[in-house]
């Protein structure tokens, strides 16, 4: 079966840098153990992309389109991946800064600055030089991929958009040519309506989004993901 643009498909991957093998990231608990990049809360499962949409890599994104199921293996230029090193993101910050905090800026360190991700790169002579690029900018990649099989059920295709969109798990419940889904808390209206109308458009079925009834008015904290996205793109 071929993969086409707008399809919800499920996949494994593994990325590895080009030019060392080093493996990086994965969605494989076994290579994550054998890579030495194993963490205890991280989440090792295949995902569910809807193709087009950039809910992966953009190089991964396009090239999956017309493949067929099964193994493939893509190489990634910087600018399919995550992008060029700009010199402008190397920023000199004086060590009071970090002293006011109570931080030690120490070569490798990652650090939260105003929302967005640096690395400290040196340390020496009251200076501290932070690097806000995303660690893998300028890199060559490679990565090795397994598409899984195409997702035609709704429940699932909505599901996984909400997991991709506000890292939240919802019960989608399907009635009729209609979906509906109750978010664990609030969001504002006008959002709530432009999620509802691009659901709708991907999954092709009227979506319509409640809240559960809670006294203590629980609220989603739409700033996780755009914080996440920008620590992705920095």
């Amino acid at each position: 079966m071929t993969v086409k643009k707008g399809d919800f498909v499920e996949i494994e991957y593994t990325g590895k840098l080009k030019d060392s093998g080093e493996v990086f990231d994965t969605t494989n608990k076994e290579e994550a153990k054998k890579a030495n990049i194993f963490a205890e809360k991280a989440e090792y499962k295949p995902i569910i992309i809807c193709v087009g949409e950039q809910h992966i890599l953009p190089g991964i994104d396009s090239f999956i389109e017309g493949k067929d199921l099964g193994k493939h293996t893509v190489d990634l230029t910087p600018e399919q991946a995550f992008g060029k090193k700009n010199p402008e993101l190397v920023k000199i910050l004086p060590i009071s800064k970090f002293k006011e905090q109570n931080i030690k800026p120490v070569p490798g360190l990652r650090l939260n600055i105003d929302g967005h991700v640096a690395t400290v790169k040196s340390a020496s002579g009251g200076r501290i030089i932070l690097d806000f690029n995303h660690p893998l900018a300028g890199k060559e990649l490679v990565y090795d991929i397994k598409l899984n099989r195409i997702i035609e059920d709704k429940k699932e295709q909505i599901d996984s958009l909400f997991r991709t969109l506000l890292s939240i798990n919802i019960d989608t419940k399907i009635t009729g040519n209609k979906a509906i889904v109750e978010l664990p808390g609030k969001i504002p209206e006008q959002i709530s309506k432009q999620l509802g109308k691009k659901i709708s458009e991907l999954a092709k079925i009227e979506v319509e989004i409640t809240a559960k009834e809670n006294k203590s008015e629980k609220k989603i904290d739409l700033t996780k993901k755009s914080k996440e996205n920008a620590n992705k793109e920095n």
